[in-house]
């Protein structure tokens, strides 16, 4: 029985016709300038195609870009305010130390601070109990310190150590309910008695009579009797001076020159005549 459909011609055939037909295209576009309006039809009508076709990988290129862009800009702002915070804490810091060289220079080049023997401390804490005015410093036995020293800062005089530890010791503060100190006006050498109120800005003048000669403003400062604290040291001014007829002794307050809520650098002192004893011991054991 015979097909239907005869056979077309074979696959080699067809290869062979269509690879004639393109050599022969291909030689007449170059020979003959007929073509070149054909190519440009074909290219006019091929370009809507074309980029059709490329857009999607261009919009795609173009927001890969913006992504890109977007992640370096956050990067970049994240490294950035990683270095303004470091330059800040830097500023920080720079000021700090030029704070603290500041006190110490002015606590060196007091007027108060003479030629005793002296040692800086840096307060390590405050006493937590506000019926006890005391803090606790970084100097111990190991450097000499002993109880009663007496403890200075370029203000004047901040009190005296309370407990000696080998590698700290706890001064108690002029201002500590429990803490008196002998004291002398400048302006005519009266000696009395000033206590500590439990303020860091108030001190008392104890059993003063009403007929004293002191007054507001007079500057108070260490008499050395009692042999605790050097004489000369500045203390506290007066700031209010009254009385009453019915009682035997004057009321007067007086405003500490040490701000003692302020304190971080202080002096140890170690007055001439201690010192003196100190050397003298090695030489009486021997």
């Amino acid at each position: 029985m015979k097909p239907i459909f005869g056979r077309g011609p074979s696959l080699q055939l067809r290869l062979f016709l269509a690879i004639l037909l393109s050599a022969s295209l291909m030689l007449a576009d170059s020979r003959l300038d007929a073509f070149a309006n054909v190519r440009y039809l074909l290219n006019s009508a091929i370009a809507p195609l074309q980029y059709a076709a490329n857009l999607p990988r261009e919009m795609l290129d173009g927001v890969s870009s913006q992504v890109s862009s977007h992640q370096r800009i956050l990067s970049e702002n994240k490294a950035l305010k990683r270095d303004v915070l470091v330059m800040q804490s830097e500023v920080l810091l720079l000021d700090q130390l030029k704070q603290e060289n500041q006190r110490l220079r002015e606590l060196l080049g007091s007027p108060f601070v003479r030629d005793e023997r002296k040692m800086i401390a840096e307060v390590m804490a405050v006493d937590s109990d506000p019926y006890s005015h005391q803090v606790m410093i970084d100097k111990g036995r190991i450097d000499g310190v002993y109880e009663g020293q007496p403890v200075i800062n370029e203000k004047g005089i901040v009190g005296q150590i309370s407990y000696v530890g080998a590698h700290n010791s706890r001064v108690l503060l002029l201002i500590d309910p429990t803490h008196a100190i002998p004291i002398q006006v400048v302006r005519n050498d009266i000696r009395v008695i000033a206590s500590g109120s439990g303020q860091s800005d108030l001190m008392q003048l104890e059993h003063v009579p009403s007929s004293t000669d002191i007054e507001v403003g007079d500057l108070l400062v260490s008499s050395g009797l009692g042999g605790r604290y050097p004489e000369g040291y500045p203390v506290a001014y007066v700031t209010e001076f009254s009385f009453d007829n019915k009682r035997p002794f004057a009321q007067i307050k007086a405003r500490p020159t040490v701000q003692f809520d302020r304190l971080r650098y202080l002096l140890l002192v170690w007055p001439t005549e201690r010192e003196n004893m100190q050397e003298e011991v090695p030489t009486s054991g021997e």
